[in-house]
């Protein structure tokens, strides 16, 4: 079991944009991202649950990016390099699990491998209006 901090792969997505929105002309297309819930926290006013699957086929990454929401990710199958500014890229195998603070650099999130799919859990506690996912500048 490790535990660093995250940014997964986290997601190309604002609520109701693809991940593809995001993604350069000369970019392989980017991974899939599915909203699997997201609800309203009765117990925290304000702050909503967010639980995405992030796939990514063989050799798929994501965009350098941050989240506005403190974000946990899961390695469903596959295995996912994930790199926050500041810290050394690390490969999580199915089973690892990771987290992310809110406003945390992205700065690598890939499948690891060039043959085989990998798929993410990803769960997030932000504010309605928090975006989540920003895209970085170059």
């Amino acid at each position: 079991m490790r535990f660093v901090f995250f940014a997964a792969p986290l997601i190309a997505l604002t609520l109701g944009i693809s991940t593809s929105a995001f993604a350069n002309d000369t970019a392989a297309p980017s991974e899939k991202v599915t909203v699997l819930q997201d609800q309203m926290l009765k117990n925290a006013p304000g702050k909503k649950a967010l639980m995405i699957e992030v796939d990514y086929q063989p050799g798929q990454s994501s965009i350098a990016h941050k989240h506005q929401g403190t974000a946990m990710a899961y390695v469903l199958s596959g295995e996912i390099v994930s790199q926050v500014k500041g810290e050394k890229a690390v490969t999580y195998k199915a089973g690892e699990f990771w987290y992310e603070p809110a406003g945390s650099e992205h700065l690598v999130s890939k499948n690891a491998s060039a043959t085989q799919p990998a798929k993410l859990l990803v769960f997030m506690v932000l504010a309605p209006d928090e975006k989540v996912l920003i895209p970085l500048e170059n």
